[in-house]
């Protein structure tokens, strides 16, 4: 574990608590609380909205926590049945709604460099066996006062302890491009941020080898909440 990550500990458990960012500017403190936000990609409206304990804020690097049971939202198709259960061929033609649901099974870390067209996901097992790292390549996140926008780009990349990695998602994207929500020029961009990705892999940059993977929560932080205006415009 880095020197940054035992300062991240000792000043989040001096904390008494967790407590919302209060639409202040600025860096976040360890457990503030903010929304992790992606709009739709057929639309600018928010389809997924998930409520995040704030764990380092710098210059750097953004690390957010997001508890298990944590109330969120998601997109589901208009007659309620889960996005992943539609054939893929009319998975992102038929209309959707959202919908509020909650976060099942362990929590996931999210870690995020700020000109990065990617997110570093870091999954547990139950007892705290790491499992994976999760590289979901993303539109580069935009701050505002209570949290972070981007929108997600189909493609993934899944990164193992033994440090091999494998695409994940391929069929999503060339789909999404098909159905006309990846233009030609975007999809060219997203494989040139992946390729930048795995190089990135390979070196073991940052937050890979970094010891994110022995990183626990401190207990004193609560589930946030899922505010009634989560999907109100970004500003600031």
């Amino acid at each position: 574990m880095t020197a940054d990550m035992v300062e991240t500990r000792k000043g989040a458990a001096g904390a008494k608590g967790t407590r919302a960012a209060a639409e202040r500017p600025g860096r976040w403190a360890p457990g503030d609380q903010i929304l992790w936000r992606y709009r739709d990609n057929a639309g600018d409206g928010i389809h997924i909205c998930r409520p995040m304990t704030v764990v380092q804020d710098t210059d750097e690097l953004l690390a957010v926590w997001m508890a298990p049971g944590t109330p969120c939202v998601k997109p589901v198709l208009a007659d309620g049945t889960p996005v992943h259960r539609e054939p893929l061929a009319s998975r992102y033609t038929k209309p959707r709604r959202t919908t509020r649901d909650q976060w099942f099974g362990t929590g996931v870390l999210k870690l995020a460099r700020p000109r990065d067209p990617w997110s570093v996901w870091l999954f547990w097992e139950p007892g705290w066996h790491f499992k994976n790292w999760y590289v979901n390549l993303e539109e580069p996140r935009r701050r505002w006062p209570g949290g972070i926008d981007s929108q997600d780009h189909f493609l993934d990349i899944c990164v193992y302890p033994d440090r091999h990695w494998e695409w994940r998602d391929e069929d999503e994207f060339a789909q999404a491009q098909r159905d006309g929500l990846m233009p030609a020029a975007l999809a060219a961009d997203v494989r040139a941020a992946g390729r930048a990705a795995v190089e990135h892999i390979a070196a073991w940059g940052v937050p890979f080898g970094s010891g994110w993977e022995d990183w626990r929560p401190d207990p004193a932080w609560g589930v946030p909440g899922l505010p009634e205006d989560w999907d109100r415009a970004a500003r600031g």
